[in-house]
């Protein structure tokens, strides 16, 4: 006689349930974390069900604006966290060549990818050619949300935040300088774009031009900004870092009487990872933070 056992109905914990709950958990919400990783929200919501009824806790409060993790579900976040990493550092290296130890993913903003993370990359592969570095462009966000679902080691960014079991560290600051490509051109006039960099700039940008209108222009990273006023002409703040070379070769010229602004240069990792290779990469991330910091 044949008997048929539905799985579905045994109390198992499988990867998608965990992958589910750190989706939750990053996007806030049943639905977006149902957006975000291609299913239902029904599918979201019956793998935390399941997810629960094996731990035999609640892990979220649910309500109109979203979900919130109750007291154990703060307590399985680290678990779940370790559980993913776990797995997914095995899927991975099983599959690396032989000549590779261990694998790590960096993420950061397009703007530290401008010389300063290339520059780092190079001398990381020169003084532990044995680690495979996977590298990611993205927004604040989309970082923290890697990074919370612990598909990202190490993030760099302006603006993070707190979450936990990640810790943040401050690297150093940038200089944000405001630039034309027409220094004789009266300021401000209506080829300035406004690069968002952030709250933190948003704040010092309003306190120093109250009284200046929203520009015709806005746009979400630096890099675009250059490409539009070096096509176009124009201004926009950008990090002095970034604009040295293009001062140099006099496309870019500081607009006279402009102020200077503080951007603080963060990166966010797990604070109760003990993997040697995280910490050989932090360690060198703080020694190009500490040349960076006296340019």
């Amino acid at each position: 006689m044949d008997i048929s056992i539905d799985i579905s109905d045994t109390k198992l914990m499988d990867i998608d349930q965990i992958k589910t709950f750190l989706g939750v958990v990053a996007n806030g919400s049943f639905l977006e974390a149902a957006t975000r990783l291609h299913v239902t929200q029904s599918t979201v919501s019956t793998r935390i069900q399941r997810l629960e009824a094996y731990l035999g806790v609640s892990l979220f409060v649910r309500n109109r604006s979203g979900a919130t993790l109750t007291l154990p579900g703060r307590r399985f976040l680290g678990h779940a966290k370790s559980i993913l990493l776990t797995l997914e550092q095995a899927q991975y290296d099983i599959g690396l060549p032989s000549r590779f130890n261990a694998s790590i993913t960096i993420g950061a903003r397009i703007a530290f990818w401008e010389e300063l993370l290339p520059r780092w990359l190079g001398t990381m592969r020169r003084q532990a050619p044995d680690i495979s570095i996977c590298s990611e462009i993205g927004f604040e966000d989309d970082l923290m949300r890697g990074l919370i679902e612990g598909r990202i080691d190490v993030g760099m960014m302006y603006t993070p935040q707190h979450s936990p079991g990640l810790q943040i560290e401050h690297l150093f600051d940038e200089t944000l300088v405001l630039l034309t490509t027409d220094p004789d051109k009266p300021w401000p006039n209506d080829d300035y774009i406004y690069v968002d960099w952030g709250p933190a700039f948003y704040a010092l940008h309003s306190s120093s031009y109250p009284d200046l209108e929203r520009p015709p222009q806005l746009v979400n990273i630096g890099w675009l900004g250059v490409q539009l006023i070096l096509s176009n002409g124009g201004s926009c703040f950008l990090p002095m870092r970034i604009a040295e070379p293009l001062i140099q070769a006099n496309k870019l010229f500081h607009v006279s009487g402009s102020p200077q602004f503080r951007l603080p240069a963060y990166m966010v990792f797990s604070g109760k990872s003990d993997s040697a290779v995280l910490h050989e990469v932090l360690e060198s991330l703080r020694s190009l933070a500490v040349v960076e910091q006296k340019k």
